[in-house]
């Protein structure tokens, strides 16, 4: 086995850390502010970096000053040899640009080697999404299911028309307050990547299904038991499992995906299909592009655009079907 082969990648413990790595992990959660998410992820992927530096320079055989883009595009290299997709090794690039941004800024090293480096280049893949007569249907599907009164049931399809009504991620929906919820005025308050908060509006259809959950909800906290036997239940939550505890992305995912099965159970959908669902229709019914971008939360408007060649392509496919001469 190479000695690169070998190398324990991501399970050096924090402490085997560069002190540089930990004040910037340290800046990005007081400063500004990050999700712990997005913190492990910056950890796992310096880390990566300083083990990689380590194996092939000497535990103390090199300063960031001293590195050069040669050093980092050597890193992508060893990150392609190791079988990484693309995107990934955009992501590693992306946290070592960061940190030399940061260290640059706090005048730590002279250059920052790592603006020379370009990213691979990613292919663009249009995301999979429910056309409307799908959505319908789904839709049509939970409600029937609610129908029973069941707890889950009704939380099920609450759920499920909140994410089509507002485009929300999936940790912006577990994260909903009763407080960020406003059913009069129809909108809710929901915090993005980044920690950003934005209020989106709510549907009248996700109004009514959110309206009949919060009965069950506030009958089920009156006698809920969470399973940790010191814990409490999480009263400000909106969406609850059985037990009273504030629902698990994994919970979230399992129950809406059972329910996209009904709709097509081989197109690999999942909850976020119905955030690009959302954006999608929105784009075909005509609306504004900077608009949608403001409504799903995205910092840049190229992240949108993906939209609009979702749209385009359903129009080529409309095209090819119906063109004499396609």
């Amino acid at each position: 086995m190479s000695e690169e082969a070998a190398l324990p990648h991501a399970d050096l413990p924090d402490a085997a850390l560069p002190a540089e790595i930990d004040e910037f992990l340290v800046h990005l959660t007081k400063e500004r502010d990050l999700s712990p998410n997005t913190i492990s992820a910056y950890r796992r992927d310096l880390r990566e970096f300083s083990t990689w530096l380590a194996s092939t320079h000497g535990i103390e055989g090199w300063q960031w000053n001293e590195l050069g883009r040669t050093d980092i595009r050597g890193f992508m290299a060893h990150c392609t040899r190791r079988g990484l997709a693309k995107r990934s090794i955009a992501r590693q690039l992306s946290a070592v640009r960061s940190f030399y941004r940061w260290m640059h800024r706090d005048e730590r090293v002279d250059v920052n080697p790592a603006r020379a480096v370009g990213s691979p280049r990613l292919p663009r893949t249009l995301p999979a999404y429910l056309d409307e007569r799908q959505a319908e249907l789904l839709l049509e599907h939970a409600a029937t299911r609610a129908k029973s009164l069941a707890f889950t049931d009704v939380r099920n399809f609450a759920m499920l028309e909140l994410f089509y009504s507002s485009g929300l991620r999936l940790s912006e929906l577990r994260g909903i307050d009763l407080g960020d919820l406003d059913l009069i005025a129809q909108q809710v308050k929901v915090r993005g990547k980044g920690r950003k908060e934005r209020i989106v509006p709510v549907g009248d259809h996700a109004q009514r299904a959110l309206r009949n959950y919060l009965v069950k909800r506030d009958a089920l906290l009156a006698t809920a038991k969470t399973k940790a036997r010191d814990a409490k239940p999480a009263r400000g939550a909106v969406f609850l499992s059985e037990r009273g505890a504030r629902m698990s992305p994994r919970a979230i995912q399992h129950a809406v995906v059972q329910l996209l099965a009904s709709v097509d159970e081989g197109a690999g959908l999942s909850t976020h299909s119905l955030r690009h669902s959302f954006a999608t229709h929105l784009v075909d019914g005509g609306a504004d592009l900077r608009a949608v971008q403001e409504l799903l939360g995205h910092a840049s408007i190229s992240t949108t655009q993906i939209y609009t060649h979702t749209s385009v392509e359903r129009l080529k496919k409309v095209y090819r079907q119906a063109h004499p001469r396609a």
